[in-house]
Order: structure tokens, then sequence, then C-alpha cells
């Protein structure tokens, strides 16, 4: 039986495609700045509704930038909720991690902790846009101000995601952006970062270039992470399409809830007043006692049948060695993660699921 994947990539037409590599084989420039790499930077500050857009190869790099560009030291607050990247850039930055706990209704850190998280040595928040559902940013930001904190946000199921007509991206110091091939918009691997300001886009643009400012001058000792050619051309034509392909997701969440929401032991999120969603992700928490049937015997169950689910976000990053003897990786100091992540279970969510496929994921619901 055909499989069905939790995602699928957005590809963009390969004729199309082919004669844009024509382009860039003709100028023999693949890299380093490019004609394509500019024309997506300013494309995707358009699109997003943001000043400025830097890009990265990949979506880890961006946050391991931004700790740098904003010269964070110290203790992070962050979120047990999230994919390991949001982290392990702390790690590889020599910054402590310092988890709260999240919201229930969002999945995102819960404000109301983070005051207490706060002691000498922190020096910046860094929370998730978690399944693309905005955080609590005027809350966080006033605790950042309070406390003289820097914000970074990681964005990288955010793309698109709007509040009020104005893009999520613009909250906080910096966002970063993910456009690994799983996500709603893809560059195959690539990423980026979303500043307000000309002077830090420049700080940024050296730092993701070895540090170069010109030809023979080093300003910062920074790395290799600039998106080539290839992926910036792939990127141009799929902006072309991510809005039908939202269109399409969110049609797919219509009948998950209209299906799903008089299943005892079954809940989901609905979409938040005034927000522009991109329905990344399609979470789902199982009550065992009421559903008859653990989050975990329900996702092998599906897998046994060729649909696959994912348990998004489990287990918790501060359940891994690396961070497990943190203090504030116990799970007293967590219990809202903790039920949450032992709960949920993504279901098959992409621009590409037919109805027969649907009625496939459903079927694990009684429907």
């Amino acid at each position: 039986m055909k499989q069905i994947t939790v995602t699928s990539p957005l590809l963009p037409d390969l004729d199309e495609f082919h004669s844009l590599l024509k382009e860039i084989w003709d100028s023999k420039w693949i890299t380093n700045n490019g004609s394509f790499h500019k024309r997506l930077e300013a494309a995707l500050a358009e699109y997003l509704k943001v000043p400025y857009v830097s890009l990265f190869t990949n979506g880890t790099l961006p946050l391991i930038t931004a700790l740098q560009a904003l010269r964070i030291t110290g203790e992070v607050i962050t979120t047990p909720y999230s994919f390991v990247a949001t982290t392990h850039s702390l790690w590889w930055n020599g910054i402590k991690p310092v988890f709260v706990d999240i919201e229930a209704d969002t999945c995102g850190m819960d404000p109301e902790k983070i005051e207490a998280a706060i002691t000498p040595k922190t020096t910046a928040i860094m929370p998730v846009h978690c399944y693309g559902k905005p955080c609590n940013t005027a809350a966080i930001q006033a605790i950042a101000d309070k406390y003289g904190l820097k914000v970074i946000y990681d964005a990288a199921h955010a793309f698109g995601v709007e509040v009020g007509g104005e893009s999520i991206l613009k909250a906080g110091d910096l966002s970063t952006l993910s456009f690994h091939a799983t996500k709603v918009y893809n560059t195959v691997e690539g990423g980026a970062l979303v500043m307000h300001d000309e002077t830090t886009k420049k700080r940024i643009d050296y730092l993701k270039n070895f540090g170069f400012a010109n030809e023979t001058t080093v300003v910062a000792p920074g790395i290799n992470s600039k998106m080539d050619e290839v992926r910036a051309a792939y990127g141009l034509l799929n902006l072309r399409q991510v809005d039908a392909a939202i269109e399409a997701r969110q049609k797919v969440a219509r009948k998950y809830r209209d299906a799903l929401r008089d299943v005892d032991g079954v809940t989901f999120f609905e979409d938040m007043s005034g927000v522009r969603h991109n329905y990344s992700y399609f979470p789902v928490f199982i009550d065992d006692k009421k559903f008859g049937m653990t989050r975990d015997e329900l996702y092998f169950k599906m897998k046994e049948a060729n649909v696959l689910g994912r348990r998004y976000f489990y287990p918790l990053i501060s359940e891994f060695s690396t961070y497990r003897g943190l203090p504030s990786a116990g799970r007293e100091n967590l219990p809202v993660a903790h039920k949450i992540a032992d709960s949920v279970i993504c279901l098959p969510m992409h621009h590409d699921l037919s109805e027969e496929d649907i009625a496939r994921v459903l079927k694990f619901f009684g429907k």
C-alpha cells in the first residue's frame, strides 16, 4: 500500500528550473552572492513583509550566527519543546540553555515562567513559534525590555505567518527561518535571518562569509554559510507557488478538524483570531484514557499501515543526554511540556495529500 508521509517537499516545475540552471551554467557564477541570491533575498523580504533578509545554506546556521551577531553570552532562556537545533545553537556558542515551560494552548514559551529563570548571567531569550503558532511576543518583549535582554525568535515553522496583517518575523531583535525540504517553503536545504536594519544585515553578511568586509579585510571570525545560486534559483520558483501550497494545506486542516472534532480523547489547535497561518503541521493530542489507546500505540499502528505520523516534539530537548543534567531540565520544572510531548502526534500534512490519503489517516480515529 502507498506510503503516506508526514510531509512532502514543494517542488518547482522541472522545465522552469532547467531554464534557470542554464542561466547559472552560462554565467559560471554558482555561489558567493550571485544574481539569484540577491534576487531571492529581495523577493523574500517583499513576500514576508520584512525590511531585510540574509540567506543561509541551512536553518541551523542562522541560529548560531544570530547569537554571534548580537554577542550573546552567559545564559539564554529557551524552550525544551522544539527541534534540537534550537538548543544546539546555544551549546555551539558556549552558552548555557535555561529551559522554561510552555503554554498548552500554543506550545510556545510561557511568558509567566520567564522572570523566575532570569539570573545575572542571562543575556537573551530564545522562544520558538512552535508549529507556526505565534508566541505571546508582546509579553516576551515586555520582560526583555524590563531586564535589558535580547530576543531571538526561532521562526523555523513560521514562514509567512502574520498577526493583524504584520509579519511575525518582525518581533524581537532577530528571527531565523528554515527552508529545509520538510518546511512549507523550501530551497532543498536553506535558511535565513530576518533583521530590522541595514547595519545588522551588513554584520550578518560578513559573519556568514568568513568575516570578509572586502577582499583584504576580515572584521570578525566568521564562518562559511552562504546559500549557493542553484538553491536560490530553486527558491525563487518555489516562492511563486507557496501560496497555493498553503491554501491546499488549509483545506487538509479543515477536513481533519471537521472529522476529529467529536472524537473523544483527541484535541487539536483551532486557527487563532487575526492570524494568517501557514498550516505547517497538524498536531493532535491523545488522552489515552478517553481515546482507548496511547499516543505511542496509535503511532506504531499507523506506521504498520504505512501512514507516517510524527511524535513532534518527543522526547523533549531537556531529556537528551547533553542537556539532561542542567538544573532547568528537571521534569518538575517542565510539567506542561512533558504532558504535551507524551501525547502529541503530528498527522500527515502537506499540499500533495489526496482525498484517499486523508480518508486513510482518519480511519485510525474511527472515521
